[in-house]
């Protein structure tokens, strides 16, 4: 049994995800949004951008269900319930997370990364690098058997790939057959040449791709660390895979924090001119003169200091820790809303002015109505853009902070804290170089991916760049 826990940014991921299935839903009747979405669709580089975004997402998700599990306890008892917190990618990668090694070894390494003192087959000491306790320990000799045992567990992943990409490829042109009225070979044909409106090629070369790096490194993973473990053991695959929902967290929902306050007062500030816009530039110019890193520290630190003063509000570690990023968020959002409320002034103060908006002023037309029908909807290109090209920079944001010491919570696994851990390893010999590899690996490849999608954006939905 377990028992269902919803923490604050669970519930927000959601509500994201049920409004961006809400958006693309009213965008398929609107023409000036559903035509720019489907040029987004028809890009190459915006579909290989979209398969491994959704990688991302899919385990972003995953680690996104929580539950506490049932604690075995005596026939006819009550049911209690652990007091760690778990994800349903804990669950997943449980080999991950409870093979937990003495301190540092490198990559599929077979013995600790330092000498200790271990004690010989025959009797007696000698200083010597020690046997993991997990990675390779099914190995009876691994000078001899190691690099032989990964490459045949990886040959056999590569192959299973294949084929899981092989049935996904068939699945795709059997449903673009039946929906196009045409032989299954002719749909296959079309789409390795290309001749499919949506590049469906491009896609499912990226699939393949990801699934040919990521079937393998599962089969590795429960047998080897395969991008080694920390100071106290952990493994750091897993680290990463964990700092995935992190960073996304804190790439999305700081968005929905942002946009009513650059939305509203943007559309205020420009359709009311006078002294509202007087107020409301006031109130950003007043917010960008402070430096962003100072004004952000400041806020955490007050936060992180009633935390600290009403401990009774959280019951398990991992509520703290995720307040402290739902804090982190809402604090960011705060922050960073100027620029965009700056771009929907201008373009807002351009719109009123045309004919239209004349003319439903001139028939007494509300201003709430002309806004919502009229302003909003010709803002939305704008609005778009800035959140998919802000996403990337929000991610390094958080980087950032947590190197400086001021980000998510220290218990919580992100691509920050894992890269400031390794500022001191990479000063110590022998230097330990895979932490901070596979930190920024994981987030180079998604804000790469990230701003690549946010170009095709930006490249669909803008009039200039289409003229």
């Amino acid at each position: 049994m377990i028992q269902p826990v919803i923490l604050w940014t669970d519930a927000l991921i959601f509500l994201l995800l049920a409004a961006t299935v809400a958006f693309f839903l009213y965008a398929r009747r609107q023409p000036h949004l559903r035509d720019p979405l489907r040029r987004v669709a028809r890009s190459r580089v915006g579909m290989a951008s979209m398969v491994v975004l959704a990688a991302y997402v899919a385990i972003g998700l995953l680690d996104s269900l929580h539950f506490r599990p049932a604690l075995p306890g005596k026939p006819g008892a009550g049911v209690q319930y652990a007091v760690e917190t778990l994800s349903v990618l804990d669950w997943l990668a449980a080999p991950l997370r409870e093979q937990v090694e003495k301190t540092y070894s490198a990559p599929l390494a077979t013995h600790a990364y330092a000498k200790e003192v271990v004690e010989l087959p025959g009797g007696g000491e000698a200083r010597d690098f020690p046997r993991l306790k997990y990675g390779g320990a099914q190995l009876a000799d691994p000078a001899a058997d190691k690099w032989p045992d990964i490459t045949t567990r990886a040959f056999k992943a590569e192959a299973m790939a294949l084929a899981g990409w092989f049935l996904a490829a068939v699945g795709l042109c059997a449903w673009l057959a039946q929906r196009g009225g045409e032989g299954l070979s002719a749909a296959w044909r079309d789409v390795w040449r290309g001749k499919t409106p949506i590049p469906w090629r491009t896609g499912l070369l990226t699939w393949g791709a990801l699934l040919l790096l990521a079937f393998p490194a599962v089969a590795l993973s429960t047998h080897y660390h395969i991008l080694g473990t920390d100071k106290v053991g952990q493994d750091v695959f897993f680290q990463t895979l964990k700092s995935v929902r992190t960073g996304l967290v804190i790439g999305t929902l700081t968005t929905l924090v942002m946009l009513p306050f650059a939305v509203l007062l943007g559309i205020m500030a420009g359709y009311f001119r006078g002294w509202v816009d007087d107020v409301i530039q006031y109130l950003y110019t007043t917010l960008n003169s402070i430096p962003g890193v100072l004004l952000i520290a400041a806020a955490v630190l007050m936060m992180q200091v009633w935390m600290e003063s009403n401990p009774d509000l959280f019951d398990t570690v991992a509520a703290r820790a995720d307040a402290r990023l739902f804090f982190l968020c809402a604090i960011l959002g705060v922050t960073s809303w100027t620029g965009l409320c700056r771009l929907l002034r201008g373009e807002t103060l351009k719109l009123r002015e045309l004919d239209y908006i004349q003319a439903a002023q001139a028939f007494g037309v509300s201003h709430g109505r002309i806004i919502l029908r009229h302003i909003l909807p010709n803002l939305m290109h704008i609005v778009l853009i800035t959140v998919v090209m802000d996403f990337s920079g929000l991610v390094l944001a958080e980087a950032v902070l947590s190197y400086v010491g001021v980000g998510v919570d220290p218990t919580m696994q992100s691509w920050g804290n894992m890269i400031n851990s390794a500022r001191l390893e990479m000063a110590r010999e022998p230097m330990v170089w895979w932490t901070l590899a596979a930190a920024f690996l994981f987030m180079f490849v998604l804000v790469l991916f990230a701003n690549l999608f946010a170009d095709t954006v930006r490249d669909a939905f803008d009039p200039r760049a289409r003229r």
